[in-house]
């Protein structure tokens, strides 16, 4: 499906989704548990992903609409072993979380996907599962999946890098505390994405289990990581409610900042301050000369449209926002350059070549080096163009928000893979007032225009 973007004012409030990173977590907490309700839950692909999986290790995990919940019946602490093979689909979280739960199973599980998830680095947490006593492998011997992980693991101390993915650290957390002994993790580079680890240790606090950084107070800065084992999942009162998304926020809050009518606002609520790293966004904003305020008791954040001023962003810990960053560097005065961002390269696709690719072809002057890529803002006029969303919702919806900014219309193909981590974002788009036509291959979409 292609979406047909016209550039345009907008105005009006809008609701950020809840978060994808929470959902995913709280959703396999649950099935670690005897049974929990998940409350506020992101429904897409990827998290539709972790629900099937737990279903596959012996739980039970029901949408219910009405309630806006998943009532998750778990597996205890002890998964069985699937009987068939576990699809993750495009979902990278799902498949390292659960190859955590693979690993306690008396018995195989295979783990596959699609093939731009069967092109993404497993290897550092095959090795240490390996380590931890399980028969972790690649099927085809590249690191890759197909997985096929064996259990019971019993716990113990492991070795592994943290600039791949955090995560491995989250899925060797989770499951470390439904093992006798527990699980010590020590790290042998330095954490990238060290927020996620933060938001895995604030999901195990609400679920019961304690799990604490060594040598530092929080992931950033942590030498390792250790959770006890033996510890029991159980949420207070037997629920949890998922926050809002502050990576799906940033390309509302950029639309604010580069498209809201001149005399009007983009107000989006559901903000509120959580562990999510992406909040870095305000902050980037802010310095780039936006005219934003977060109301953070209020959990809204209110976005001017603004002169914006080039900047230096390391997204070292928030690999998320390098999309929406480079966006704004294309409608921003001078350079920015964004740094410390090789590891964005290891994601649903290569996000720093496919970002410096599709924004030259709208007009934006782009230098790209292996950790870095600066928009040179100045030397940018962004025009509508056919562009591709390279089969990932983030490309997809940073070049959406481009599109209001550029001269004419703007096609993007592939829209439908917002549906990843924000099945809402093009009505979101529409209802703020933006000119948005989604197109099928047989023609206009049966729900758009929206």
């Amino acid at each position: 499906m292609d979406a047909h973007i016209s550039d345009g004012d907008v105005r009006g409030t809008v609701r950020a989704p809840p978060s994808k990173s929470y959902t995913h977590r709280a959703i396999l907490a649950a099935g670690y548990s005897d049974g929990a309700i998940v409350r506020s839950p992101l429904v897409s692909a990827d998290t539709k992903a972790t629900a099937r999986a737990v279903e596959a290790f012996g739980g039970d995990a029901i949408r219910n609409t009405e309630r806006d919940t998943y009532e998750v019946d778990g597996f205890g602490g002890d998964p069985d072993t699937p009987g068939n093979v576990v699809d993750c689909a495009n979902s990278g979280t799902t498949m390292r979380l659960v190859a955590g739960a693979a690993a306690l199973a008396d018995g195989k599980t295979v783990l596959t996907g699609d093939d731009s998830l069967r092109s993404r680095p497993q290897g550092p947490l095959l090795t240490a599962l390996t380590e931890l006593g399980a028969d972790a492998e690649s099927t085809r011997g590249n690191g890759q999946a197909p997985l096929v992980v064996g259990g019971p693991i019993e716990g113990g101390e492991v070795a592994i890098p943290g600039d791949v993915s955090s995560q491995y650290i989250t899925s060797l957390l989770m499951a470390g505390a439904a093992t006798d002994e527990g699980v010590e993790i020590d790290l042998t580079t330095e954490l990238k994405s060290a927020p996620y680890v933060d938001i895995t240790i604030e999901v195990l606090d609400a679920f019961g289990i304690t799990a604490e950084p060594l040598g530092a107070d929080a992931a950033a800065g942590a030498d390792g990581f250790r959770v006890a084992g033996g510890q029991h999942y159980e949420p207070s009162d037997g629920e949890y409610t998922v926050p809002g998304d502050f990576s799906s926020i940033s390309y509302l809050v950029a639309v604010g900042a580069i498209a809201a009518d001149p005399d009007s606002e983009v107000v989006v609520e559901g903000a509120f301050p959580s562990a999510q790293g992406d909040t870095a966004i305000v902050d980037v904003l802010e310095r780039m000369g936006a005219a934003v305020e977060w109301r953070e008791d209020d959990g809204v954040i209110v976005v001017d449209r603004s002169d914006l001023s080039g900047v230096e962003v390391d997204v070292g810990d928030t690999p998320d926002l390098l999309p929406t960053i480079a966006t704004l560097g294309a409608v921003a005065d001078g350079d920015t350059r964004i740094v410390n961002c090789e590891h964005v390269r290891l994601k649903e696709t290569d996000r720093v070549a496919a970002m410096a690719d599709e924004l030259e072809k709208m007009g934006a002057s782009v230098t790209e080096e292996e950790d870095t890529l600066t928009i040179h803002g100045d030397e940018s006029d962004l025009t509508g163009a056919a562009v591709s969303g390279r089969a990932d919702h983030r490309i997809v919806m940073a070049l959406a928000v481009a599109a209001l900014a550029a001269d004419g219309e703007t096609v993007i193909e592939g829209a439908e893979h917002v549906d990843v981590s924000f099945p809402g974002f093009f009505d979101a788009l529409y209802d703020l007032g933006a000119s948005v036509d989604l197109v099928g291959e047989d023609g206009p979409d049966e729900a758009h225009p929206i």
